[in-house]
């Protein structure tokens, strides 16, 4: 009985080395945190307005550990989750140009979702950030005509990219929303980096289908990383007290002139449409939202032709009383917008230069409003090809050579069904525009065209725009 009762004790002592008891022992990892992809390569030179995050791929879905350590130069940062990639973390990148990087993360401070033992090991990234690029006109003046700082590093940036890239650009449905930009994202999986708004049924507002007082479409553009444009195709009543409106001079008993004369009808209606303008910008400036503002556009029209006819006018009602006329409407919006304290606006003229034919045209040079009154000149191209793109932007820049030169509006001509000619072409070509701006519905280019244009190198697009907040 003595050996039945030990035969027991001999077996538990002797079947057991005692380590799986070791309570100091910890299991191993279910899974393996291997770092598997990059978006910044060790040693690489990257460019500072465009690259914005780093984003990191593993072998197993993680997550960020508490208290995750991660720094660049020294400072931390704050990783999160890749909301697109259930095996990825991104880590939020503020980069200045023409410097040097280190960016540390301890181990541990990435692990696997479903099991926190699985920790991946300590990474180190050295990159540079390219130069800030010499100005390509040194010439181009710095400071805005009238800006709040928000307007002037909105302007900055133009600067900076000029000759270089160019920004792309699509006018809005004049509905006041996104929709086009958002169908352009959705057809080629790029956006363009800025979209247009027009107040052209700013008369009509508020209705039911269009309220401008609601900045909710331009608030939600700029928090996905866009940039704004503005323009107004400045809608006049057909006649006193009518209530259909146009732009059009040959539709309307609207006198230019009358403008300036207190008690007239165009002079309430003039002022009346500026104050329900100026509403909506002072909201826009008030939630820190710049913008490029072009009104009064391509006033010369047809009005610089050298054997002139009746039909060389302008096409509005800004340019029909003759360029003095219309450089006092410029400049009496310039300085109304002052007095009600509007700064976050970007000065845009749009020149009708020789309207593709030096030989039929003069220069419009006598319609510009001063370098006072105007930061960026712009010019509108429909159905040009590369090398009438090249002409018109040389021209523009030597005619005022302190000021960038920007594309206002290109797109199919409808009355000849052409195209205009692709992005990489004419900046192939040299025709270095600043920025370009398609045209939206049956003027706007084809998805083969946009697919082409946001694809080039030498185009900005909204994914590549750094942070303006």
């Amino acid at each position: 009985m003595m050996a039945l009762a030990i035969a027991p004790l001999c077996l538990t002592a002797c079947g057991d080395d005692g380590d799986d008891d070791d309570p100091g022992q910890k299991p191993e990892p279910t899974v393996s945190v291997k770092l598997t992809s990059q978006s910044i390569a060790e040693g690489e030179e990257v460019d500072a307005t465009s690259t914005t995050q780093l984003a990191l791929g593993y072998s197993a879905t993680v997550k960020v550990a508490t208290g995750a350590a991660v720094s660049l130069n020294g400072n931390s940062l704050t990783a999160t989750r890749n909301p697109n990639d259930a095996k990825g973390i991104v880590i939020p990148l503020t980069l200045e140009e023409g410097q040097s990087y280190t960016l540390t993360m301890q181990a541990g401070s990435v692990v696997a979702s479903t099991d926190a033992t699985a920790q991946a090991p300590a990474f180190t990234l050295h990159f540079t950030t390219k130069a800030k690029p010499e100005p390509v006109n040194p010439d181009i003046t710095a400071t805005l005509v009238s800006g709040n700082a928000a307007a002037q590093k909105l302007y900055d940036y133009f600067v900076s990219q000029y000759g270089q890239k160019t920004i792309s650009s699509v006018m809005a449905n004049v509905n006041w929303n996104n929709d086009e930009a958002n169908r352009i994202g959705r057809a080629t999986g790029k956006y363009p980096a800025m979209n247009c708004y027009d107040f052209i049924h700013i008369c009509y507002s508020p209705a039911n289908w269009i309220d401008y007082s609601k900045i909710t479409p331009v608030q939600e553009w700029v928090n996905a990383g866009g940039l704004v444009s503005l323009m107004w195709h400045f809608n006049v009543p057909k006649a006193e007290g009518a209530t259909e409106h146009t732009c059009t001079h040959t539709e309307t008993t609207f006198k230019t002139a009358n403008v300036f004369n207190d008690g007239t009808w165009e002079n309430r209606w003039f002022y009346e449409q500026m104050d329900k303008v100026v509403a909506t910008l002072l909201k826009l400036q008030d939630a820190g939202i710049a913008a490029t503002w072009r009104p009064f556009h391509e006033a010369a029209g047809h009005a610089t032709y050298k054997q002139q006819a009746n039909w060389t006018k302008s096409w509005f009602w800004w340019g029909y009383d003759g360029a003095d006329t219309y450089k006092r409407l410029w400049r009496t919006m310039f300085d109304y917008f002052q007095q009600k304290g509007i700064k976050n606006l970007i000065w845009v003229w749009t020149t009708q230069n020789y309207n593709g034919d030096a030989t039929k045209y003069n220069q419009d040079t006598d319609w510009y409003p001063g370098d006072q009154y105007v930061d960026i000149v712009a010019r509108d191209l429909y159905g040009y090809n590369t090398q009438q793109n090249l002409q018109e932007f040389c021209e523009i820049q030597a005619a005022y050579p302190t000021k960038m030169v920007i594309l206002g509006e290109c797109g199919k001509d409808v009355n000849t069904n052409t195209s205009s000619a692709s992005v990489p072409d004419w900046w192939a070509a040299g025709a270095h525009w600043g920025q370009f701006m398609v045209w939206y519905g049956s003027n706007m280019e084809d998805d083969t065209w946009w697919g082409k244009a946001l694809s080039s190198p030498y185009v900005i697009t909204r994914d590549q725009l750094p942070s303006f907040k």
